[in-house]
């Protein structure tokens, strides 16, 4: 395992994050450092970067520096993006940044930035047809992609920072807003493939301002998971959260609930934006993105293949990531699932789920253990709690909720007993019977492999009246596992109304 650093030196935030390589394409964020440096304030004068925002920035990447040299870090990879791409002092801030930090910046092109963005969420996310809009604080990307091809994609020579500092004089807070949307509005226009997307396309927001526009929606309903990625906000929540904010004056944004006061000024540029994209299209949401160009630079670096051929199968890598990150036993996540799988096709008659639920029965059935890592005594819940924190990819948030529960049940204790009411609030009563209903499956699964030695081999039911007899194919001596699996009868019947048998 070797540990590399990314440092994403933008127009108004440098940010670092510090990740553990590990064999087969694997990487875990171990740290990370953000700081705002404004870099591209007041650069619309004469297109060179102020020296107070050069030592405000080699500042900061002293301190990163500090930071992941600490962490032992072997590789450092650092990109610098639209202020330094633009400036016409970006030779002498590169050499100065080399000689004061010993650190080589790397200035990436509008392509090469939009490449790291592009592989950071199709390798993140299960949306087949999707409008990427990264909203940085110098630089709008827009990235059009089809079936994980990208078809279009250009980069507006504006963000944020720029808007804002572009149109802070135009009048109130509204007028100058108004006149943001219109300006993004007239740039939009010039792009004709925008104009013809097709209309199942979702939009998907990444970036530090969308990010927060997230923990805002989430504050306001009092969300219970507090994840960034795969969130989804309608355009009439966005809405209202624009008209609320619209009127302010920047003081007053430092005060809304979940807006970083360092973004505060800048942010409502961000949604005037957004905006001029709604006014010119048929989307009625926004969905989050918590991977972009850093996540994609790291992807890059562990699994080089993503170059020529995304992650086929998303959720499975970010699984087999935690297992891998967590030192689990692998064989034994696999054959539980394997078994959950046998026992769900099984009984598909009584249980009467959709295929859907078979990605909360993988997640469930392979990271039901990870909990030990932390602590075997009362484990379920620590993997609960661990799958609900693990923002895993390639699986919607209420999908994520579930799973953790499942994992829960699968030892002894029932829902009451996992301290997850507010997780349940955001359930239908159909999705709480299905959670009880996986957990008693992925419980029995777990006790036919009790010796991790992977003894039943093949599970079949037969369905009569009132009971389930459940037979076992074993390769060797099972008492352990029988035995295990009998004190599950109980919760087999309450879920599914049924008496089960084991031979």
């Amino acid at each position: 395992m070797e540990k590399i650093a990314i440092i994403d030196l933008g127009s108004n935030s440098a940010r670092l994050v510090i990740a553990n390589v590990m064999p087969g394409g694997y990487f875990m964020v171990v740290d990370e450092l953000k700081e705002p440096v404004r870099l591209a304030q007041d650069m619309e004068i004469d297109g060179f970067l102020r020296p107070l925002r050069i030592a405000q920035t080699i500042k900061t990447l002293r301190t990163f520096r500090t930071l992941y040299e600490s962490h032992g870090v072997t590789k450092v990879f650092a990109y610098a993006t639209a202020a330094v791409r633009r400036a016409k002092n970006q030779k002498s801030f590169i050499e100065e940044v080399q000689s004061s930090c010993g650190i080589k910046l790397q200035v990436i092109s509008q392509e090469d930035e939009a490449m790291f963005v592009y592989q950071g969420v199709i390798n993140s996310m299960e949306v087949p047809k999707g409008l990427i809009v990264d909203i940085g604080g110098g630089s709008v990307k827009l990235i059009y992609y089809n079936r994980r091809v990208m078809l279009a994609q250009d980069t507006l020579p504006f963000g944020a920072l720029t808007l804002t500092e572009k149109f802070k004089n135009t009048g109130s807070p509204e007028e100058c807003l108004q006149a943001i949307t219109q300006y993004v509005g007239e740039h939009l226009d010039q792009l004709e493939w925008f104009k013809d997307l097709d209309p199942e396309t979702q939009l998907i927001g990444v970036g530090g301002s969308l990010r927060n526009l997230g923990k805002i929606s989430r504050k306001l309903k009092k969300y219970p998971l507090d994840m960034a990625h795969n969130y989804h906000i309608s355009f009439n929540e966005l809405e209202t959260i624009y008209d609320t904010i619209k009127p302010l004056e920047p003081e007053k944004l430092m005060r809304i609930k979940g807006l970083s006061s360092a973004r505060a000024d800048i942010f409502p540029a961000a949604l005037a934006v957004v905006d001029a994209i709604k006014a010119r299209t048929n989307f009625n949401e926004i969905v989050i993105g918590g991977a972009g160009m850093r996540e994609g630079a790291m992807l890059r670096y562990a699994c080089p293949t993503i170059t020529e051929k995304p992650i086929s199968d998303i959720l499975g890598h970010s699984i087999y990531t935690l297992l891998h990150h967590f030192n689990m036993n692998i064989q034994h996540a696999e054959h539980v699932f394997d078994l959950s799988m046998q026992l769900f096709r099984q009984v598909k008659v009584i249980h009467k789920l959709p295929r859907p639920y078979v990605k909360i029965l993988r997640v469930a059935s392979m990271l039901h253990d990870i909990g030990s890592s932390m602590k075997f005594y009362d484990h379920h819940k620590h993997s609960m709690y661990m799958i609900l924190n693990s923002n895993l990819y390639g699986i919607p948030q209420k999908d994520l909720i579930m799973a953790a529960m499942v994992a829960g049940l699968h030892y002894k204790d029932g829902l009451e007993q996992l301290d997850c009411q507010k997780y349940l609030d955001l359930l239908t009563e159909e999705e709480i019977i299905a959670v009880r209903k996986l957990g008693v499956i992925v419980r029995i699964a777990e006790c036919f492999d009790r010796s991790c030695g992977g003894v039943i081999v093949g599970i079949s039911c037969d369905v009569l009246g009132d009971s389930v007899i459940l037979k076992t194919k074993a390769q060797g001596e099972c008492t352990l596992e029988i035995k295990d699996a009998l004190t599950a009868l109980g919760d087999f019947k309450r879920a599914f109304k049924k008496n089960l048998e084991i031979l």
